[in-house]
């Protein structure tokens, strides 16, 4: 009984609020999701187009060098391809100094070399797939929050025709034009979230698809290298 007591209480509050004042929120609501949803979008596309450009400059100038030493030379951490690059050049340091093979180190130097180079790509994607999952939120929740004020707009219109007993333009255009903006807002939101969405979502795969290759092409290269530089001993 207290707890439906209550529960009317609030629900009682709630009808207090005009269809205005609902819609209002509800519109800020969106328009928040909005702001958010081209925040990340500007600020995605910077981030994707830095990517690419430093991406670019690091593997030319890593393929341009004579051997895997001079390559080693590059800067490293202004690209994600160079900190891939970074992380397997520190494992073939860490294995070519350390005589007592910690269990780090166990294994032979391919197995060693890829671990450390699939870590390094997992930590690249978690960073650039950062702001997604917003924007799939954003995406799947905006028509509904505009759905809700919708459905409020039109309660109080009802209302309102009841009141007046009335159901003429002056009653009922002001409720429902609000609700049909509330319903136009959400999918205005909601459309550029999921376009944007499945946008960067492809650019992430095909980012981590170049990078995947280049992993591919480094453990190569330092297997080799490896097995060279034994012979020779």
């Amino acid at each position: 009984m207290h707890f439906s007591r209550i529960l009317s209480q609030v629900a009682s509050r709630m009808f207090e609020l005009t269809s205005s004042d609902i819609v209002k929120y509800t519109l800020w609501i969106l328009i928040s999701f909005s702001a958010i949803t081209w925040g990340t979008i500007f600020f995605k596309s910077w981030v994707f187009w830095m990517v690419g450009r430093d991406n670019s400059h690091y593997g030319k100038a890593f393929w341009a060098a004579a051997d895997l030493k001079a390559a080693a030379l590059s800067d490293q951490e202004r690209s994600i391809m160079g900190r891939i690059a970074g992380a397997g050049f520190s494992v073939l340091n860490d294995i070519r100094s350390n005589t007592s093979r910690p269990l780090e180190l166990s294994g032979n130097i391919q197995s060693i070399l890829e671990r450390s180079l699939r870590q390094q790509i997992s930590k690249e994607r978690k960073v650039l797939e950062s702001g997604l999952s917003m924007l799939a939120s954003i995406g799947s929740t905006a028509p509904f929050v505009g759905l809700f004020g919708t459905v409020w707009g039109i309660m109080h219109a009802l209302e309102g025709i009841s009141k007046a007993k009335s159901a003429s333009l002056d009653v009922v255009a002001g409720p429902i034009g609000e609700a049909l903006i509330a319903t136009a807002i959400g999918i205005a939101a909601a459309i550029p979230a999921v376009l944007a969405y499945n946008f960067f979502l492809r650019k992430l795969k095909l980012c981590e698809a170049e990078l995947d290759y280049f992993a591919t092409d480094f453990l190569n290269l330092a297997v080799r290298s490896s097995l060279k530089t034994h012979e020779e001993k």
